[in-house]
């Protein structure tokens, strides 16, 4: 995909990626490794910097990516995070998906409890990852678990 945008008279080309964050498609990561991780992180922090979200909230992504990865790798091994830019006519955001293959969480009320883990941690995670971000969606069957996130810009 190509994509040039004409400003003030003259013609920038954006690079192939963005082009694609920045037309509303995603971008994924597969994670099945800390590198995946790390390589998902980046991801992450690349697009909000590119939608010009504030620092704190580049922190707060990057933050949200490092759990619901951590998540993936701890509790099914492996899965996918996607990224997409998305724009309401009045502010820009990202919207970060994260979905697995695994067990599924058995009791997905309890898991949204500060204290409750099933790994031997704190339990902060997923409460954490709902009070960062402005939208929360967690979906979890015996087939998988799907949670979706979103962060709007303050402009």
């Amino acid at each position: 995909m190509r994509l040039v945008v004409v400003i003030l008279g003259a013609d920038f080309e954006i690079p192939p990626d963005m082009a694609r964050l920045l037309t509303g498609e995603s971008v994924s990561v597969l994670i099945d490794s800390e590198d995946d991780l790390v390589a998902a992180r980046e991801q992450g922090r690349a697009l909000a910097s590119q939608l010009k979200l504030s620092s704190t909230d580049i922190v707060r992504i990057a933050t949200v990516i490092s759990e619901l990865a951590r998540n993936v790798l701890v509790h099914a091994r492996r899965g996918e995070m996607q990224f997409r830019a998305i724009d309401d006519g009045r502010r820009r955001g990202i919207v970060i998906t994260a979905r697995d293959e695994g067990p599924g969480i058995e009791r997905p009320d309890r898991a949204m409890q500060d204290g409750y883990s099933t790994s031997g941690g704190f339990g902060l995670g997923l409460p954490g990852v709902r009070r960062l971000m402005d939208e929360f969606s967690l979906e979890s069957t015996k087939a998988g678990t799907t949670v979706t996130v979103t962060k709007w810009s303050d402009w």
